[in-house]
């Protein structure tokens, strides 16, 4: 059974719609005590990030998804969920979760750290195709390279080990689009917005052994 992480900032209800696409038995919980005894999580988010740490702490959230990576647990975050389990956000500067090492940077950041100033728009919203990296992830089994998924986002993760990225967006710089070390997988675009791809992808997270 996987357990849907509910904290007032998620994506859920199109979560919800994917993983009942794919006849999945799940359970949606704004408590930690209701998903203690799923096999995998989803932790999705959309929205801004110190508001969504906040919802993290007041829920208890917090504290039990890092329990639950330290345990070795398989995690799947989507979107906002994709950053804030790193270290430290620029959005509302603030601390985050820290299961893996790395910060949060605006595009406008970014790009201007590497001197240059694209014309494109921020948020980087729409269709972009993604490239693997470094092996890839299990998660892409099945997924031709290259295949087209749907991202919304303003800030973008800033790994401090490149290793851990496992695919790539085009805008402007290279967007970590799926990053993952041990039990974490994370997708920096909504798989369960990204059509016959994104459910590859979401079905084959359920059915992995090992994540």
């Amino acid at each position: 059974m996987v357990g849907i992480v509910d904290y007032n900032a998620g994506n859920i209800k199109s979560v919800e719609r994917a993983l009942a696409s794919l006849g999945a038995d799940y359970v949606l919980s704004k408590s930690p005590r209701d998903l203690e005894h799923a096999d995998r999580l989803i932790f999705p988010g959309v929205g801004e990030a110190a508001y969504a740490m906040e919802q993290l702490r007041r829920t208890g959230f917090d504290g039990f998804l890092r329990d639950w990576a330290k345990a070795g647990k398989p995690l799947l975050g989507i979107c906002l969920g994709s950053q804030i389990i790193f270290d430290h956000s620029e959005e509302g500067g603030v601390d985050c979760l820290g299961l893996l090492p790395g910060t949060i940077r605006h595009f406008r950041r970014v790009w201007d750290d590497a001197g240059i100033a694209p014309d494109l728009k921020v948020p980087h919203m729409g269709w972009n195709d993604v490239t693997y990296m470094n092996g890839g992830s299990p998660l892409f089994e099945g997924v031709p390279a290259h295949s087209d998924y749907y991202f919304v986002h303003s800030y973008l993760i800033q790994p401090a080990d490149a290793t851990i990225v496992k695919a790539t967006a085009d805008y402007g710089v290279p967007v970590p689009a799926c990053v993952s070390r041990g039990s974490v997988t994370a997708f920096q675009f909504h798989p369960e917005k990204s059509g016959a791809a994104g459910l590859r992808i979401l079905r084959n997270y359920l059915e992995a052994t090992q994540c």
